[in-house]
């Protein structure tokens, strides 16, 4: 690739591993691209590789993305679009090699090459142990005219300044230029979710099969957030903001090729369907490399029970128990055990579900037997000798197992980070030179608050924000942003630290970071512990944290008047 003043369309068909099979198809015949990215790897699907490949040596990546290519290869050698996936996860060799295999099968030449070296030597006790590189390696494959890039665990955004760094010359220097591609690469990396996916403000839009986003990259780094033509879905500020804030924290968002300054992010309306993001500045990365480390923290099960109609607080006493009574007298009572009751029940229903409420039951230990057998036991016993009206949602069954995730921090160069090309050979890539210890941005001044608020009126946040929360090991991020100036004004005063723990008294006891972003006109609050040891652990209700943010815009609370009638959808702010 060579630097050029067009700009560079790079598309997503790939959010997570399960995301949309057709996507591929649909993205390389939907509308022009260059580059072709999907991202398949998650702290969860680490662990699922994990246990694959503890089955076959030779597997441990993503095998949807080779189903896909069966068709795409072709689509993609005639349209000469390059694909670039991290599909390889804990094996991309092993990928590189089926990929070859797959495109003589199809009679299609394609030219493969791979990225390695994230994997690392894996503790005692531990299944995976992955370094996050950066766009490096996949620069490397591609200028050296690969067709298809396969990789283990990158960056997510990654998948983006590789291709944006070959095709415009970039080098390790070119940090503004960098951290415009980590913006784009951060929008496009959760696939639909840049057009109106898991969006607050859905209603409106036809979200009944959003296309997949494009980001048309320029050589300043500079881009617009688009899809292609006819596709369902939307893009518009607010679904651009909502993914910005997915998932990240405070102003500086680290990675192995620069940090980002999300505070200097600009969104302007480039027309129906394109966002413009400009401004983006960037700074030297930091001198580490996180290490992801996932383990089986042991074993669960779970048993959801119904109690219907009248004195549900008395029938859930009750079981609970006879519960722990019978895993006394079992005498392998499992080492954890937790109980949830939800009131999902309404008063004088006319249904039978909506007159019952939802007990669950959790239990988790080392020993598999202990979690199966003995709960499962005990749930069938009280069959008939329990609450009137004892029933559960599914039959209880055997434990199954359970990951713990774990981050760690290690000197970038200490890890290799390697590009194996089309011809074979293997080219090692230093880790920039200039590095800036991460530290938090100094707290920006707060817009003025409303000069005079007038009379308020308890209404749901949602009426005049929106959000969107997800996980990261076992922290949960809530990002929040206000539709319109004067909202931004009211929400950047009221919504304090204090008053979120009011709100969601789950995260009472825990501690809340909350981080200001006024270009954005937003909030982003990091709750740390809320998610106990990760996804894979399955610590509670919704273990991704991805409804919490729906959550928070639920909660009542005093909102001026003439907010709420003057609130609009984000779209109207453009």
């Amino acid at each position: 690739m060579t630097g050029q003043d067009a700009p560079l369309r790079i598309g997503n068909a790939s959010g997570f591993y399960g995301d949309r099979f057709d996507a591929m198809r649909e993205m390389l015949t939907g509308g022009p691209l260059d580059v072709l990215t999907g991202d398949y790897l998650a702290e969860l699907t680490m662990l699922i590789l994990g246990r694959s490949r503890l089955k076959d040596p030779a597997r441990g990546y993503a095998t949807t993305f080779l189903r896909q290519l069966e068709e795409g290869l072709g689509l993609a050698h005639e349209r000469g679009v390059r694909i670039v996936a991290n599909a390889g996860g804990l094996n991309p060799a092993g990928l590189a090699d089926a990929v070859r295999e797959l495109a003589v099968k199809v009679g299609v030449p394609v030219r493969v090459a791979h990225v390695e070296g994230d994997s690392l030597p894996v503790p005692e006790g531990f299944l995976t142990a992955n370094a996050y590189l950066g766009g490096a390696g996949i620069a490397a494959c591609l200028a050296a005219g690969a067709d298809i890039v396969v990789t283990g665990r990158v960056t997510d955004a990654a998948l983006v300044t590789g291709p944006a760094a070959a095709h415009f010359g970039w080098g390790p220097g070119d940090l503004d230029a960098l951290a415009g591609a980590v913006v784009a690469g951060h929008v496009l990396e959760c696939g639909t979710q840049a057009t109106g996916g898991n969006y607050s403000f859905f209603r409106g839009h036809d979200l009944r099969r959003p296309g997949f986003p494009v980001a048309e990259i320029h050589g300043d780094g500079s881009c617009v957030i688009t899809k292609h033509d006819g596709t369902g879905g939307v893009v518009d500020l607010g679904t651009v903001t909502a993914q910005l804030l997915y998932e990240t924290g405070g102003a500086r968002y680290a990675g192995p090729d620069v940090t980002a300054r999300l505070d200097t992010v600009r969104l302007t309306q480039d027309g129906p369907g394109r966002v413009r993001i400009s401004g983006v500045r960037g700074e030297a990365p930091p001198p580490t490399l996180k290490v992801g480390l996932n383990r089986l923290g042991g074993w669960r099960n779970e048993v959801v029970l119904v109690l219907t109609g009248l004195d549900i607080e008395a029938k859930a006493a009750l079981v609970q128990e006879q519960f722990a009574d019978a895993l006394a007298r079992s005498g392998t009572a499992p080492g954890e055990v937790r109980w949830e009751l939800s009131r999902t029940d309404r008063a004088d229903a006319a249904t039978e579900e909506t007159a019952s409420a939802l007990l669950r039951l959790v239990v988790r230990d080392p020993d598999p037997e202990t979690v199966g057998r003995a709960v499962s036991g005990a749930a069938i016993e009280l069959a008939l000798g329990s609450y009137p009206g004892f029933h559960v949602t599914a039959p209880p069954g055997k434990g199954t197992p359970y990951g713990v995730f774990e981050a760690r921090y290690v000197p970038a160069g200490e890890v290799p980070h390697i590009a194996v090309l089309p011809d074979g050979r293997r080219e090692s890539l230093v880790p920039p030179t200039t590095t800036r210890p991460l530290q938090d941005a100094e707290a920006p001044p707060l817009p003025p608050p409303l000069p005079d608020p007038g009379p308020t009126r308890s209404a749901p946040l949602g009426r005049i924000a929106g959000a969107r929360s997800g996980d990261k090991g076992g922290d949960a991020n809530v990002g929040v942003w206000a539709v319109g100036d004067d909202a931004w004004r009211w929400l950047a005063h009221e919504l304090t630290v204090e008053r979120f723990r009011e709100l969601l008294p789950e995260t009472a006891a825990l501690t809340v970071v909350r981080h200001v972003l006024p270009n954005l006109r937003a909030l982003n609050f990091t709750v740390h512990g809320l998610l106990g040891e990760g996804v894979a652990a399955q610590h509670r209700f919704d273990p991704q944290a991805k409804a919490v943010g729906e959550w928070l815009r639920s909660r009542h609370l005093p909102i001026p008047v003439a907010l709420l009638e003057t609130a609009h959808a984000p779209e109207a702010q453009a």
